[in-house]
Protein backbone atom coordinates (compact mmCIF):
# COMPACT_ATOMS: atom_id res chain seq x y z
CA UNK A 1 0.00 0.00 0.00
CA UNK A 2 1.45 3.45 -0.92
CA UNK A 3 1.77 6.38 1.46
CA UNK A 4 -1.49 7.97 0.31
CA UNK A 5 -3.38 4.74 0.77
CA UNK A 6 -2.05 4.27 4.27
CA UNK A 7 -3.10 7.83 5.05
CA UNK A 8 -6.65 7.17 3.93
CA UNK A 9 -6.75 3.94 5.92
CA UNK A 10 -5.58 5.65 9.10
CA UNK A 11 -8.77 7.66 9.55
CA UNK A 12 -10.38 8.58 12.86
CA UNK A 13 -13.00 5.86 12.33
CA UNK A 14 -10.31 3.20 11.90
CA UNK A 15 -8.59 4.26 15.10
CA UNK A 16 -11.95 4.41 16.86
CA UNK A 17 -12.76 0.90 15.65
CA UNK A 18 -9.43 -0.42 16.91
CA UNK A 19 -9.98 1.03 20.36
CA UNK A 20 -13.55 -0.25 20.47
CA UNK A 21 -12.41 -3.72 19.47
CA UNK A 22 -9.60 -3.75 22.01
CA UNK A 23 -11.70 -2.69 25.01
CA UNK A 24 -14.64 -4.84 23.95
CA UNK A 25 -12.40 -7.88 23.50
CA UNK A 26 -10.78 -7.23 26.88
CA UNK A 27 -14.21 -7.03 28.54
CA UNK A 28 -15.35 -10.27 26.93
CA UNK A 29 -12.14 -12.02 27.99
CA UNK A 30 -12.47 -10.79 31.58
CA UNK A 31 -16.12 -11.80 31.89
CA UNK A 32 -15.38 -15.15 30.30
CA UNK A 33 -12.75 -15.95 32.92
CA UNK A 34 -14.88 -14.96 35.91
CA UNK A 35 -16.41 -17.76 37.93
CA UNK A 36 -19.45 -15.58 38.71
CA UNK A 37 -20.22 -15.26 34.99
CA UNK A 38 -20.37 -19.02 34.49
CA UNK A 39 -22.38 -19.52 37.68
CA UNK A 40 -25.02 -16.98 36.60
CA UNK A 41 -25.21 -18.40 33.07
CA UNK A 42 -25.41 -21.96 34.42
CA UNK A 43 -28.26 -21.04 36.77
CA UNK A 44 -30.08 -19.32 33.90
CA UNK A 45 -29.59 -22.35 31.66
CA UNK A 46 -30.84 -24.70 34.39
CA UNK A 47 -33.95 -22.54 34.87
CA UNK A 48 -34.80 -22.52 31.17
CA UNK A 49 -34.07 -26.22 30.74
CA UNK A 50 -36.41 -26.98 33.65
CA UNK A 51 -39.18 -24.97 32.01
CA UNK A 52 -38.51 -26.69 28.71
CA UNK A 53 -38.72 -30.11 30.38
CA UNK A 54 -42.08 -29.14 31.87
CA UNK A 55 -43.30 -28.09 28.43
CA UNK A 56 -42.20 -31.38 26.84
CA UNK A 57 -43.79 -33.39 29.65
CA UNK A 58 -47.05 -31.49 29.18
CA UNK A 59 -47.07 -32.15 25.44
CA UNK A 60 -46.40 -35.85 25.94
CA UNK A 61 -49.08 -36.12 28.59
CA UNK A 62 -51.73 -34.85 26.21
CA UNK A 63 -54.61 -32.58 27.05
CA UNK A 64 -57.42 -33.92 29.20
CA UNK A 65 -60.90 -32.48 28.51
CA UNK A 66 -62.16 -30.10 31.17
CA UNK A 67 -65.76 -29.59 32.24
CA UNK A 68 -65.68 -25.80 32.04
CA UNK A 69 -69.27 -25.26 33.20
CA UNK A 70 -69.19 -27.91 35.95
CA UNK A 71 -72.36 -29.75 34.92
CA UNK A 72 -70.69 -33.17 34.68
CA UNK A 73 -70.06 -33.29 38.43
CA UNK A 74 -72.26 -35.29 40.76
CA UNK A 75 -72.11 -32.85 43.64
CA UNK A 76 -74.56 -34.72 45.89
CA UNK A 77 -73.36 -38.22 44.95
CA UNK A 78 -76.82 -39.45 43.98
CA UNK A 79 -75.59 -40.96 40.69
CA UNK A 80 -76.84 -38.15 38.41
CA UNK A 81 -74.60 -35.43 36.93
CA UNK A 82 -75.63 -31.85 37.63
CA UNK A 83 -76.55 -31.20 33.99
CA UNK A 84 -79.12 -34.00 34.06
CA UNK A 85 -80.50 -32.73 37.35
CA UNK A 86 -80.96 -29.27 35.86
CA UNK A 87 -83.04 -30.82 33.07
CA UNK A 88 -85.46 -32.41 35.53
CA UNK A 89 -85.54 -29.53 38.00
CA UNK A 90 -83.98 -31.53 40.81
CA UNK A 91 -81.48 -30.10 43.27
CA UNK A 92 -77.90 -31.01 42.28
CA UNK A 93 -76.80 -30.45 45.89
CA UNK A 94 -79.40 -32.66 47.57
CA UNK A 95 -78.94 -36.42 47.40
CA UNK A 96 -82.68 -36.98 47.95
CA UNK A 97 -83.62 -34.78 45.01
CA UNK A 98 -82.74 -36.35 41.68
CA UNK A 99 -84.34 -36.99 38.26
CA UNK A 100 -87.46 -39.08 38.85
CA UNK A 101 -87.48 -38.57 42.61
CA UNK A 102 -90.78 -36.74 42.28
CA UNK A 103 -91.94 -33.81 44.38
CA UNK A 104 -91.59 -33.57 48.11
CA UNK A 105 -94.88 -33.14 49.92
CA UNK A 106 -94.37 -31.69 53.38
CA UNK A 107 -96.64 -33.21 56.03
CA UNK A 108 -95.35 -31.26 58.96
CA UNK A 109 -92.42 -29.54 60.62
CA UNK A 110 -91.13 -28.31 63.93
CA UNK A 111 -91.20 -24.60 64.51
CA UNK A 112 -87.78 -22.96 64.34
CA UNK A 113 -86.13 -23.05 67.74
CA UNK A 114 -88.75 -25.33 69.30
CA UNK A 115 -88.23 -28.61 71.16
CA UNK A 116 -90.50 -31.55 70.42
CA UNK A 117 -91.00 -35.14 69.34
CA UNK A 118 -92.65 -36.64 66.28
CA UNK A 119 -93.01 -40.28 65.25
CA UNK A 120 -93.74 -41.94 61.94
CA UNK A 121 -92.38 -43.45 58.72
CA UNK A 122 -91.30 -40.45 56.64
CA UNK A 123 -88.67 -38.73 54.63
CA UNK A 124 -87.02 -36.36 57.12
CA UNK A 125 -85.33 -33.22 55.74
CA UNK A 126 -83.11 -30.43 57.07
CA UNK A 127 -83.23 -32.29 60.35
CA UNK A 128 -81.06 -31.48 63.35
CA UNK A 129 -81.54 -33.61 66.43
CA UNK A 130 -81.73 -37.25 67.55
CA UNK A 131 -83.63 -40.01 65.72
CA UNK A 132 -84.58 -43.25 67.47
CA UNK A 133 -85.65 -45.67 64.77
CA UNK A 134 -87.18 -49.08 64.18
CA UNK A 135 -86.22 -48.89 60.48
CA UNK A 136 -83.73 -46.70 58.65
CA UNK A 137 -82.62 -46.60 55.02
CA UNK A 138 -79.17 -48.19 55.16
CA UNK A 139 -78.03 -46.64 51.87
CA UNK A 140 -78.05 -42.94 52.46
CA UNK A 141 -78.19 -40.10 54.92
CA UNK A 142 -76.88 -36.55 54.62
CA UNK A 143 -77.35 -33.03 53.34
CA UNK A 144 -75.35 -32.01 50.26
CA UNK A 145 -73.50 -35.32 50.10
CA UNK A 146 -74.86 -38.81 50.67
CA UNK A 147 -73.35 -40.62 53.65
CA UNK A 148 -73.78 -44.35 54.22
CA UNK A 149 -75.50 -45.05 57.50
CA UNK A 150 -73.20 -47.96 58.15
CA UNK A 151 -70.16 -45.69 57.99
CA UNK A 152 -71.39 -43.34 60.70
CA UNK A 153 -68.93 -43.08 63.56
CA UNK A 154 -69.91 -43.31 67.21
CA UNK A 155 -70.80 -40.01 68.84
CA UNK A 156 -68.60 -38.71 71.65
CA UNK A 157 -70.04 -38.83 75.12
CA UNK A 158 -72.17 -35.91 76.27
CA UNK A 159 -74.90 -33.67 74.88
CA UNK A 160 -75.19 -32.74 71.20
CA UNK A 161 -73.82 -29.24 70.48
CA UNK A 162 -72.84 -28.85 74.10
CA UNK A 163 -70.16 -31.50 74.55
CA UNK A 164 -69.59 -32.32 70.87
CA UNK A 165 -70.40 -30.94 67.42
CA UNK A 166 -71.44 -32.52 64.11
CA UNK A 167 -70.53 -31.11 60.71
CA UNK A 168 -73.28 -29.77 58.51
CA UNK A 169 -75.01 -32.58 56.61
CA UNK A 170 -73.38 -35.26 58.75
CA UNK A 171 -74.35 -37.54 61.60
CA UNK A 172 -73.04 -39.97 64.20
CA UNK A 173 -74.31 -43.12 65.92
CA UNK A 174 -75.35 -42.70 69.57
CA UNK A 175 -76.64 -46.25 70.12
CA UNK A 176 -77.62 -49.37 68.22
CA UNK A 177 -80.83 -47.79 66.86
CA UNK A 178 -80.26 -44.09 67.57
CA UNK A 179 -78.40 -41.46 65.56
CA UNK A 180 -77.67 -37.75 65.90
CA UNK A 181 -77.81 -35.60 62.75
CA UNK A 182 -77.12 -32.00 61.77
CA UNK A 183 -79.00 -30.47 58.80
CA UNK A 184 -79.37 -33.94 57.29
CA UNK A 185 -81.97 -35.74 55.18
CA UNK A 186 -82.86 -39.42 55.48
CA UNK A 187 -85.71 -41.94 55.24
CA UNK A 188 -86.83 -43.97 58.24
CA UNK A 189 -89.51 -45.00 60.70
CA UNK A 190 -89.11 -43.87 64.28
CA UNK A 191 -89.25 -40.92 66.63
CA UNK A 192 -87.36 -37.69 65.99
CA UNK A 193 -86.47 -35.20 68.73
CA UNK A 194 -85.49 -31.84 67.29
CA UNK A 195 -82.53 -30.08 68.86
CA UNK A 196 -83.42 -26.84 70.63
CA UNK A 197 -82.79 -23.86 68.35
CA UNK A 198 -82.88 -25.93 65.15
CA UNK A 199 -85.39 -27.29 62.63
CA UNK A 200 -86.70 -30.43 60.93
CA UNK A 201 -89.53 -31.31 58.57
CA UNK A 202 -91.11 -34.55 57.42
CA UNK A 203 -93.17 -35.71 54.46
CA UNK A 204 -93.01 -37.96 51.40
CA UNK A 205 -92.24 -37.85 47.67
CA UNK A 206 -94.97 -38.19 45.03
CA UNK A 207 -94.94 -38.89 41.28
CA UNK A 208 -91.68 -40.76 41.42
CA UNK A 209 -90.39 -42.54 38.31
CA UNK A 210 -87.13 -44.03 37.14
CA UNK A 211 -84.67 -42.08 35.02
CA UNK A 212 -81.55 -43.72 33.65
CA UNK A 213 -78.46 -41.84 34.92
CA UNK A 214 -76.45 -40.34 32.08
CA UNK A 215 -72.66 -40.75 32.00
CA UNK A 216 -70.71 -37.72 33.12
CA UNK A 217 -68.85 -37.69 29.79
CA UNK A 218 -72.05 -36.44 28.12
CA UNK A 219 -71.50 -33.12 29.86
CA UNK A 220 -67.84 -32.54 29.00
CA UNK A 221 -66.85 -30.52 25.91
CA UNK A 222 -70.52 -30.19 25.02
CA UNK A 223 -70.84 -26.56 23.91
CA UNK A 224 -67.94 -25.41 21.73
CA UNK A 225 -67.11 -21.84 20.69
CA UNK A 226 -69.04 -21.17 17.48
CA UNK A 227 -67.13 -18.32 15.84
CA UNK A 228 -67.54 -17.89 12.09
CA UNK A 229 -65.02 -15.06 11.72
CA UNK A 230 -67.81 -12.69 10.68
CA UNK A 231 -69.06 -10.47 13.53
CA UNK A 232 -72.24 -9.75 11.55
CA UNK A 233 -73.04 -13.42 11.07
CA UNK A 234 -74.78 -15.83 13.42
CA UNK A 235 -72.25 -16.62 16.11
CA UNK A 236 -72.86 -18.74 19.15
CA UNK A 237 -75.08 -21.82 19.23
CA UNK A 238 -76.55 -23.57 22.24
CA UNK A 239 -75.03 -26.96 21.34
CA UNK A 240 -76.09 -28.72 24.54
CA UNK A 241 -79.55 -27.14 24.73
CA UNK A 242 -79.27 -25.84 28.28
CA UNK A 243 -80.22 -22.31 27.18
CA UNK A 244 -83.01 -23.14 24.71
CA UNK A 245 -83.97 -26.08 26.98
CA UNK A 246 -83.96 -28.45 24.00
CA UNK A 247 -85.02 -31.98 24.98
CA UNK A 248 -85.93 -30.96 28.52
CA UNK A 249 -89.08 -32.44 30.13
CA UNK A 250 -92.08 -30.13 29.87
CA UNK A 251 -93.36 -28.23 32.89
CA UNK A 252 -90.25 -29.00 34.87
CA UNK A 253 -90.03 -26.79 37.92
CA UNK A 254 -87.04 -26.74 40.28
CA UNK A 255 -87.96 -28.25 43.64
CA UNK A 256 -85.35 -26.40 45.67
CA UNK A 257 -85.51 -23.03 47.33
CA UNK A 258 -82.69 -21.16 45.60
CA UNK A 259 -84.45 -21.38 42.22
CA UNK A 260 -81.70 -21.34 39.60
CA UNK A 261 -84.39 -21.15 36.89
CA UNK A 262 -85.42 -17.65 37.98
CA UNK A 263 -81.96 -16.34 37.07
CA UNK A 264 -81.94 -17.89 33.59
CA UNK A 265 -81.88 -15.15 30.92
CA UNK A 266 -81.94 -16.55 27.36
CA UNK A 267 -81.42 -13.02 25.96
CA UNK A 268 -79.01 -11.52 28.45
CA UNK A 269 -77.14 -9.56 25.75
CA UNK A 270 -80.41 -7.87 24.70
CA UNK A 271 -80.00 -8.23 20.94
CA UNK A 272 -83.42 -9.79 20.45
CA UNK A 273 -82.02 -13.22 19.58
CA UNK A 274 -82.43 -15.87 22.28
CA UNK A 275 -79.46 -18.03 23.19
CA UNK A 276 -76.74 -16.54 20.99
CA UNK A 277 -73.44 -14.71 21.35
CA UNK A 278 -72.98 -11.12 20.17
CA UNK A 279 -69.48 -10.49 18.75
CA UNK A 280 -68.92 -6.73 18.51
CA UNK A 281 -66.23 -5.36 16.21
CA UNK A 282 -64.78 -1.92 15.51
CA UNK A 283 -64.71 -0.14 12.16
CA UNK A 284 -61.63 -2.13 11.15
CA UNK A 285 -63.32 -5.47 11.79
CA UNK A 286 -61.38 -6.21 15.00
CA UNK A 287 -63.34 -7.91 17.78
CA UNK A 288 -63.55 -5.58 20.78
CA UNK A 289 -66.27 -7.21 22.91
CA UNK A 290 -68.15 -10.51 23.30
CA UNK A 291 -71.57 -10.64 24.99
CA UNK A 292 -72.95 -14.20 25.41
CA UNK A 293 -76.40 -15.24 26.56
CA UNK A 294 -76.68 -17.59 29.52
CA UNK A 295 -75.27 -21.10 29.00
CA UNK A 296 -74.17 -20.54 25.39
CA UNK A 297 -70.67 -21.59 24.28
CA UNK A 298 -69.70 -22.22 27.89
CA UNK A 299 -67.94 -25.59 27.58
CA UNK A 300 -65.63 -25.62 24.53
CA UNK A 301 -63.31 -28.42 23.51
CA UNK A 302 -59.85 -28.16 25.05
CA UNK A 303 -58.28 -29.42 21.83
CA UNK A 304 -59.61 -26.49 19.83
CA UNK A 305 -59.01 -23.65 22.28
CA UNK A 306 -57.29 -24.39 25.58
CA UNK A 307 -54.33 -26.25 24.04
CA UNK A 308 -53.44 -23.26 21.87
CA UNK A 309 -54.07 -20.94 24.82
CA UNK A 310 -51.74 -22.95 27.06
CA UNK A 311 -49.05 -23.08 24.36
CA UNK A 312 -49.07 -19.34 23.86
CA UNK A 313 -49.24 -18.74 27.61
CA UNK A 314 -46.10 -20.84 28.11
CA UNK A 315 -44.15 -18.81 25.56
CA UNK A 316 -45.41 -15.45 26.83
CA UNK A 317 -44.99 -16.39 30.49
CA UNK A 318 -41.48 -17.78 29.96
CA UNK A 319 -40.50 -14.74 27.92
CA UNK A 320 -41.77 -12.29 30.51
CA UNK A 321 -40.84 -14.02 33.76
CA UNK A 322 -37.79 -16.14 32.93
CA UNK A 323 -36.16 -13.90 30.32
CA UNK A 324 -37.14 -10.36 31.34
CA UNK A 325 -37.90 -10.51 35.06
CA UNK A 326 -35.15 -12.99 36.03
CA UNK A 327 -32.39 -13.04 33.39
CA UNK A 328 -33.00 -9.44 32.37
CA UNK A 329 -32.47 -8.18 35.92
CA UNK A 330 -29.99 -10.61 37.46
CA UNK A 331 -27.55 -10.94 34.55
CA UNK A 332 -26.79 -7.17 34.63
CA UNK A 333 -26.70 -7.21 38.41
CA UNK A 334 -23.86 -9.74 38.42
CA UNK A 335 -22.07 -8.85 35.18
CA UNK A 336 -22.31 -5.08 34.71
CA UNK A 337 -22.08 -3.62 38.20
CA UNK A 338 -18.30 -3.91 38.31
CA UNK A 339 -17.42 -3.14 34.68
CA UNK A 340 -15.47 -0.04 35.74
CA UNK A 341 -15.47 -0.39 39.51
CA UNK A 342 -13.51 -3.65 39.45
CA UNK A 343 -10.79 -2.10 37.26
CA UNK A 344 -10.41 0.66 39.85
CA UNK A 345 -10.14 -1.79 42.73
CA UNK A 346 -7.70 -4.02 40.80
CA UNK A 347 -5.46 -1.08 39.91
CA UNK A 348 -5.68 -1.72 36.15
CA UNK A 349 -7.85 1.27 35.27
CA UNK A 350 -4.91 3.71 35.39
CA UNK A 351 -2.99 1.53 32.92
CA UNK A 352 -5.95 1.23 30.53
CA UNK A 353 -6.65 4.96 30.53
CA UNK A 354 -2.98 5.78 29.90
CA UNK A 355 -3.66 4.68 26.33
CA UNK A 356 -5.26 7.14 23.87
CA UNK A 357 -8.79 6.18 24.98
CA UNK A 358 -11.42 8.72 25.94
CA UNK A 359 -13.10 7.97 29.26
CA UNK A 360 -16.56 8.17 27.75
CA UNK A 361 -15.59 5.71 25.04
CA UNK A 362 -14.17 3.35 27.65
CA UNK A 363 -17.58 3.02 29.39
CA UNK A 364 -19.40 2.49 26.09
CA UNK A 365 -17.03 -0.25 24.98
CA UNK A 366 -17.17 -1.99 28.37
CA UNK A 367 -20.98 -2.12 28.19
CA UNK A 368 -20.73 -3.36 24.60
CA UNK A 369 -18.54 -6.26 25.70
CA UNK A 370 -20.95 -7.13 28.50
CA UNK A 371 -23.86 -7.05 26.02
CA UNK A 372 -22.09 -9.46 23.68
CA UNK A 373 -21.76 -12.01 26.51
CA UNK A 374 -25.23 -11.59 28.04
CA UNK A 375 -27.07 -10.90 24.78
CA UNK A 376 -25.41 -13.85 23.06
CA UNK A 377 -26.57 -16.10 25.88
CA UNK A 378 -30.14 -14.81 25.57
CA UNK A 379 -30.12 -15.32 21.79
CA UNK A 380 -28.89 -18.91 22.11
CA UNK A 381 -31.47 -19.75 24.78
CA UNK A 382 -34.32 -18.16 22.83
CA UNK A 383 -33.27 -20.09 19.71
CA UNK A 384 -33.30 -23.36 21.65
CA UNK A 385 -36.67 -22.63 23.26
CA UNK A 386 -38.09 -21.64 19.89
CA UNK A 387 -36.95 -24.79 18.12
CA UNK A 388 -38.57 -27.02 20.74
CA UNK A 389 -41.90 -25.15 21.10
CA UNK A 390 -42.24 -24.62 17.33
CA UNK A 391 -41.73 -28.33 16.70
CA UNK A 392 -44.04 -29.66 19.43
CA UNK A 393 -46.76 -27.00 19.47
CA UNK A 394 -50.41 -27.62 18.53
CA UNK A 395 -51.74 -27.30 15.00
CA UNK A 396 -51.51 -29.08 11.69
CA UNK A 397 -48.20 -27.57 10.59
CA UNK A 398 -44.96 -29.46 11.20
CA UNK A 399 -43.12 -26.34 12.34
CA UNK A 400 -44.74 -23.21 13.81
CA UNK A 401 -42.65 -20.44 12.24
CA UNK A 402 -44.48 -17.73 14.19
CA UNK A 403 -43.16 -19.25 17.42
CA UNK A 404 -39.59 -18.64 16.26
CA UNK A 405 -40.40 -15.06 15.29
CA UNK A 406 -41.91 -14.43 18.70
CA UNK A 407 -38.92 -15.96 20.52
CA UNK A 408 -36.54 -13.68 18.60
CA UNK A 409 -38.82 -10.78 19.53
CA UNK A 410 -38.55 -11.81 23.19
CA UNK A 411 -34.76 -12.00 22.82
CA UNK A 412 -34.71 -8.52 21.27
CA UNK A 413 -36.78 -7.07 24.14
CA UNK A 414 -34.60 -8.82 26.73
CA UNK A 415 -31.39 -7.49 25.14
CA UNK A 416 -32.80 -3.95 25.30
CA UNK A 417 -33.52 -4.56 28.99
CA UNK A 418 -29.99 -5.91 29.48
CA UNK A 419 -28.58 -2.74 27.92
CA UNK A 420 -30.72 -0.46 30.11
CA UNK A 421 -30.04 -2.35 33.34
CA UNK A 422 -26.35 -2.70 32.42
CA UNK A 423 -26.04 1.06 32.01
CA UNK A 424 -27.92 1.69 35.26
CA UNK A 425 -25.95 -0.78 37.38
CA UNK A 426 -22.61 0.24 35.87
CA UNK A 427 -23.36 3.88 36.74
CA UNK A 428 -24.26 2.86 40.30
CA UNK A 429 -20.86 1.15 40.57
CA UNK A 430 -19.22 4.41 39.46
CA UNK A 431 -21.20 6.53 41.92
CA UNK A 432 -20.33 4.44 44.95
CA UNK A 433 -17.97 1.49 45.02
CA UNK A 434 -19.03 0.72 48.59
CA UNK A 435 -22.82 1.15 48.50
CA UNK A 436 -23.50 0.75 44.79
CA UNK A 437 -24.24 -2.96 45.09
CA UNK A 438 -26.85 -2.35 47.81
CA UNK A 439 -28.54 0.36 45.78
CA UNK A 440 -28.51 -1.96 42.77
CA UNK A 441 -30.22 -4.69 44.80
CA UNK A 442 -32.93 -2.24 45.86
CA UNK A 443 -33.46 -1.19 42.25
CA UNK A 444 -33.56 -4.85 41.19
CA UNK A 445 -36.33 -5.56 43.71
CA UNK A 446 -38.17 -2.40 42.62
CA UNK A 447 -38.00 -3.43 38.97
CA UNK A 448 -39.27 -6.92 39.82
CA UNK A 449 -42.24 -5.46 41.74
CA UNK A 450 -43.02 -3.09 38.86
CA UNK A 451 -42.95 -6.06 36.49
CA UNK A 452 -45.45 -7.93 38.68
CA UNK A 453 -47.73 -4.88 38.71
CA UNK A 454 -47.48 -4.67 34.92
CA UNK A 455 -48.43 -8.36 34.63
CA UNK A 456 -51.45 -7.57 36.78
CA UNK A 457 -52.59 -4.88 34.35
CA UNK A 458 -51.32 -1.74 36.11
CA UNK A 459 -50.32 1.00 33.66
CA UNK A 460 -49.69 4.19 35.66
CA UNK A 461 -47.15 3.52 38.42
CA UNK A 462 -44.97 0.98 36.53
CA UNK A 463 -44.17 3.43 33.68
CA UNK A 464 -41.25 4.61 35.81
CA UNK A 465 -39.44 1.32 35.31
CA UNK A 466 -37.47 -0.51 32.65
CA UNK A 467 -39.43 -3.73 33.22
CA UNK A 468 -42.75 -2.09 32.34
CA UNK A 469 -41.58 -0.95 28.91
CA UNK A 470 -39.89 -4.27 28.22
CA UNK A 471 -43.04 -6.23 29.04
CA UNK A 472 -45.08 -3.73 27.03
CA UNK A 473 -42.77 -4.41 24.08
CA UNK A 474 -43.37 -8.17 24.40
CA UNK A 475 -47.14 -7.60 24.55
CA UNK A 476 -46.86 -5.60 21.33
CA UNK A 477 -44.74 -8.26 19.61
CA UNK A 478 -47.24 -10.97 20.63
CA UNK A 479 -50.08 -9.06 19.01
CA UNK A 480 -48.03 -8.43 15.86
CA UNK A 481 -47.08 -12.11 15.50
CA UNK A 482 -50.43 -13.54 16.68
CA UNK A 483 -53.13 -10.96 15.76
CA UNK A 484 -55.95 -13.20 17.07
CA UNK A 485 -54.50 -13.25 20.60
CA UNK A 486 -56.81 -10.43 21.61
CA UNK A 487 -59.78 -12.51 20.44
CA UNK A 488 -58.61 -15.45 22.55
CA UNK A 489 -58.22 -13.07 25.47
CA UNK A 490 -61.78 -11.79 25.00
CA UNK A 491 -63.17 -15.35 24.61
CA UNK A 492 -61.62 -16.45 27.90
CA UNK A 493 -62.99 -13.36 29.65
CA UNK A 494 -66.49 -13.55 28.16
CA UNK A 495 -67.04 -17.25 28.89
CA UNK A 496 -65.01 -17.33 32.12
CA UNK A 497 -62.69 -20.01 30.77
CA UNK A 498 -59.35 -20.94 32.37
CA UNK A 499 -56.69 -19.05 30.42
CA UNK A 500 -52.97 -18.59 30.76
CA UNK A 501 -53.10 -15.77 28.21
CA UNK A 502 -55.23 -13.73 30.62
CA UNK A 503 -52.61 -14.31 33.32
CA UNK A 504 -49.54 -13.35 31.28
CA UNK A 505 -50.69 -11.05 28.49
CA UNK A 506 -52.45 -7.70 28.35
CA UNK A 507 -53.30 -5.66 25.25
CA UNK A 508 -50.66 -2.92 24.84
CA UNK A 509 -51.86 0.41 26.22
CA UNK A 510 -49.27 2.95 25.03
CA UNK A 511 -50.59 3.20 21.48
CA UNK A 512 -51.41 6.94 21.38
CA UNK A 513 -55.07 6.02 21.03
CA UNK A 514 -54.56 3.97 17.86
CA UNK A 515 -54.68 0.43 19.34
CA UNK A 516 -51.83 -0.31 16.95
CA UNK A 517 -49.23 -2.72 18.41
CA UNK A 518 -46.56 -1.32 16.08
CA UNK A 519 -46.97 2.11 17.71
CA UNK A 520 -46.71 0.72 21.25
CA UNK A 521 -43.73 -1.43 20.26
CA UNK A 522 -41.92 1.54 18.71
CA UNK A 523 -42.60 3.71 21.76
CA UNK A 524 -41.25 0.98 24.06
CA UNK A 525 -38.06 0.62 22.00
CA UNK A 526 -37.49 4.40 22.00
CA UNK A 527 -38.02 4.64 25.78
CA UNK A 528 -35.63 1.74 26.50
CA UNK A 529 -32.94 3.18 24.20
CA UNK A 530 -33.44 6.61 25.77
CA UNK A 531 -32.99 5.20 29.28
CA UNK A 532 -29.83 3.36 28.18
CA UNK A 533 -28.35 6.43 26.49
CA UNK A 534 -29.13 8.75 29.41
CA UNK A 535 -27.57 6.38 31.94
CA UNK A 536 -24.44 5.93 29.79
CA UNK A 537 -24.07 9.72 29.44
CA UNK A 538 -24.63 10.18 33.16
CA UNK A 539 -22.03 7.53 33.93
CA UNK A 540 -19.57 9.14 31.51
CA UNK A 541 -20.07 12.52 33.20
CA UNK A 542 -19.32 11.00 36.59
CA UNK A 543 -16.32 9.10 35.26
CA UNK A 544 -14.77 12.17 33.62
CA UNK A 545 -14.68 14.01 36.95
CA UNK A 546 -13.21 11.09 38.86
CA UNK A 547 -9.55 11.16 39.80
CA UNK A 548 -7.85 7.89 38.91
CA UNK A 549 -5.44 6.77 41.61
Amino acid sequence: MDKQGRGLAETVWTRLDRKAGAITELTIRQLRHRLSTWVVLAVGTLLLMSLLAMFIAGVRGGWEPIDNDGDSHDWDQDGYPAGQEFKYGSDPYDGFSFPGSGFFVQEGSFEWGSVGLYSGNHTWRYATGIFTYTWLDDSQIGGEEIIEVGSLKSCPEGELFEDFWIDWGDGCRMDVNRIAVHEASFVGNGTFRVQEGFYAEWGHFEDTFYVEPEPASNYIDEDDIDWTGDPNGINGFDDDGDCLRIGWPEDTEPDFWWGWDARHQPDRNGNGIPCDVAWISDSSGNIIQINPDDNVDEDPSEESLAYEDAHRAFIIGTGKIAFVMILGIFLPLFLSLGLVRDETENGTLHYLLSKPIHRGEFITYRILGYLIISGGFVLIMSLLMGLVTASLGPGDSIFRLNDMILWFGIAFATILALAAYGAIFNTLGLLSSRYGVYIALVIGVYEFVMAVLTLGGATLIPVLSVSHWTLQLIDSIVLIVWPNTIEMHLIATAFDLPSGIRAFWNPPVHTLGTDNPFISGLISVVVLLLITTMMILFGQAQFKRREIM
